[in-house]
């Protein structure tokens, strides 16, 4: 026969009541989290807002020369100038284009030679200490030769952009390749695999936290590259505005166009912050 279940078999409320406790924790610090974030946010709001204030209120009462430092208003009235008549979304669509493409370029070089690298040993032993050697040679040396063999135009500025940061990323990705887990590579070797089936199953996707990390370097440092192109070779740019704002004493045009450059460098870093947090979430 079957056994009956009597009352005190079945289990009480209170038993289930334990829960209530942990997803109350997980409540409060998914709470806690959340305010210390805010907090950050309106620290860092704050900070800017009064170091804007200061800025102003030291112009306003000429602690400091508004010719020379400019001031939030007069930089403000700049932007607004320059919305109005076009300048700005010409030579701010000009400046990305060229970076953007530039660092498209330097991932995929940087990838390939990495990729070469990792393949032959003996490539690596022999071109590593010229790698290093071109990483560390300043690159604005390089920029009158690049005006000399190409000209003055785009193509001096794309190339200006990739020399800036392409050896520091090849060398940057050759490093995450090495030091992917080599257990998961002698799997493959195990199981009958060859050195084109350990790049493609182990390397590339246990790199892609370094290729992720490696972008957020090199966004910045293709800006720096087109910058210094858009120095010498421009017509156009906010590279350009700045020499040109310099040379003819407009340093409230030079301060926007240096302000505008901070933050489309925050804002393409934070492109690549985003992409690097929604792989972490497909983890």
């Amino acid at each position: 026969m079957k056994k009956q279940h009597s009352e005190s078999d079945i289990p009480s409320a209170p038993f289930f009541r334990k829960e209530t406790p942990c997803l109350t924790a997980q409540e409060a610090f998914l709470l806690a989290h959340k305010k210390h974030h805010t907090s950050i946010r309106l620290s860092r709001a704050l900070l800017l807002a009064a170091f804007l204030a200061l800025w102003e209120i030291s112009v306003s009462f000429h602690w400091i020369d508004g010719f020379f430092f400019s001031s939030p208003s007069r930089i403000a009235s700049c932007f607004l100038s320059m919305l109005q008549d076009g300048s700005l979304a010409a030579n701010l669509g000009i400046t990305l284009c060229e970076t953007v493409f530039s660092f498209l370029l330097v991932i995929l070089i940087g990838i390939f030679c990495a990729t070469l690298l990792w393949y032959s040993h003996s490539a690596s032993e022999i071109l590593e200490p010229y790698l290093v050697v071109l990483n560390s040679l300043p690159k604005s040396a390089l920029a009158p030769l690049f005006i000399v063999w190409l000209g003055t135009g785009m193509t001096t500025i794309i190339v200006a952009g990739i020399s800036v940061a392409l050896f520091g990323c090849i060398i940057s990705l050759y490093t995450g390749f090495k030091q992917v887990d080599e257990e998961k590579i002698k799997l493959i070797y195990t199981l009958g695999g060859n050195k084109i089936d350990v790049y493609r199953k182990v390397i590339l996707p246990g790199s892609i936290p370094t290729i992720l990390s490696t972008m957020k370097v090199n966004i910045g440092l293709a800006l720096v590259g087109v910058i210094i192109g858009e120095f010498l070779a421009a017509r156009r740019g906010l590279g350009y505005l700045i020499i040109y704002g310099s040379q003819v004493f407009q340093l409230n045009l030079v301060i926007t166009s240096i302000l505008i450059l901070c933050i489309i460098a925050m804002l393409l870093y934070q492109c690549i912050q985003w992409a690097e947090h929604w792989y972490r979430k497909r983890l």
